[in-house]
């Protein structure tokens, strides 16, 4: 479903006198739904404070993810936006924020809808478009995003940006969003450090990633047990690493995927069983990568060179790409319960014969 506010532009914007964002919840008994890990920040400086981190938004036009009682909203608004578009997933928010909606006229557009499933190419006007090459379009994407969501989101993003898709089809789209900061400390982690994970080398290949501030968990209502802080990405010109989104993510899944142990362990699982010992050497030894190098301690330029080394065994045997280590690890498991199904009804067969 799609609410428009009656057209109509303001010279220089302010909202009018509103209810207070804690009235709103009030108002139309709003409860966060602890399933859907939804936390309130009903503190306006705060609010303003995350808008402020997303740069110069006069004019600009905006997508707010999940806005819920519209408390970050206030503040896009106020910043004087040319457009704001609101994604909310959970309908019980949507007559609070048409209230804004009225309060500023033809700004705002509400899409009840999920940001995971919901298509962003034409969402913005053309004329906004910018080559990759040039500085980043004046749209922005800014959330609050909830614990449940946001990494499976920020995952999807990434994509669209190395696909150049996606809300990235205008140019360099930026994005200010909220994470646990545990979660957001893994985006901006150097080698070495404790929470170098997949998160590092895949946001850091394609975007500028800036941890920003972290708002404490008090300041939420409810209150979340952990801290949260807010990360602002800026997509690079060119990435890091050359090769395709889906390539350069089951290189980096795999070499995390035994985090403690030698790197060497979870680039094996490349690799078929047969023939995997040799074909984990050819690979660590033409990327030149220490094979007993924890998955933490690589440098990007090594995991671009992992990356860059298996495309080129990919060319020249394709099944490689396609091979899925858990799915045979499935089937290894699978056997023995095969085997002695199939021996009991031979059993069975020699018993009636």
């Amino acid at each position: 479903f799609c609410f428009m506010a009656a057209p109509g532009k303001v010279a220089a914007f302010r909202l009018p006198p509103l209810p207070t964002v804690g009235d709103i919840i009030k108002l139309f008994r709003l409860k966060a739904q602890k399933q859907l890990s939804q936390n309130f920040l009903l503190d306006l400086r705060l609010t303003d404070k995350i808008v402020r981190q997303a740069g110069e938004l006069k004019n600009a036009h905006v997508c707010e993810v999940g806005p819920g009682p519209g408390g970050i909203t206030r503040s896009i608004l106020s910043a004087g936006v040319e457009q704001l578009l609101l994604i909310e997933k959970d309908a019980r928010f949507i007559p609070g924020l048409q209230m804004l909606s009225e309060a500023a006229p033809g700004k705002v557009r509400i899409v009840h809808g999920d940001i995971l499933t919901y298509k962003m190419e034409k969402v913005f006007p053309k004329h906004l478009k910018k080559n990759w090459e040039d500085e980043p379009p004046n749209i922005h994407i800014i959330g609050n995003l909830p614990f449940s969501v946001s990494t499976p989101l920020i995952i999807k993003w990434l994509e669209n940006v190395s696909k150049k898709d996606g809300p990235f089809i205008y140019g360099r789209t930026q994005m200010t969003l909220t994470f646990q900061k545990e979660v957001a400390e893994r985006f901006t982690a150097n080698p070495g450090g404790k929470q170098r994970s997949r998160l590092s080398i895949m946001s850091q290949h394609l975007c500028t990633v800036e941890n920003c501030f972290i708002i404490p968990g008090q300041a939420f209502v409810p209150k979340p047990e952990v801290d949260v802080a807010v990360v602002h990405f800026t997509p690079l010109v060119q990435p890091k690493i050359q090769q395709p989104f889906e390539l350069v993510e089951k290189v980096v899944k795999s070499v995390f995927q035994f985090r403690r142990k030698y790197c060497f362990r979870g680039i094996g699982t490349l690799f078929p069983e047969s023939g995997r010992l040799k074909r984990t050497e050819e690979l660590m030894m033409t990327a030149n990568v220490d094979p007993t190098l924890r998955p933490f301690q690589l440098s990007m330029s090594q995991f671009r060179s992992l990356c860059n080394t298996y495309r080129k065994m990919c060319d020249e045997d394709p099944s490689l790409f396609v091979y899925n280590y858990r799915e045979e690890l499935k089937q290894k498991k699978m056997r023995p319960l095969l085997k002695s199904t199939s021996q009991l009804e031979q059993t069975e067969e020699e018993n009636e014969l």
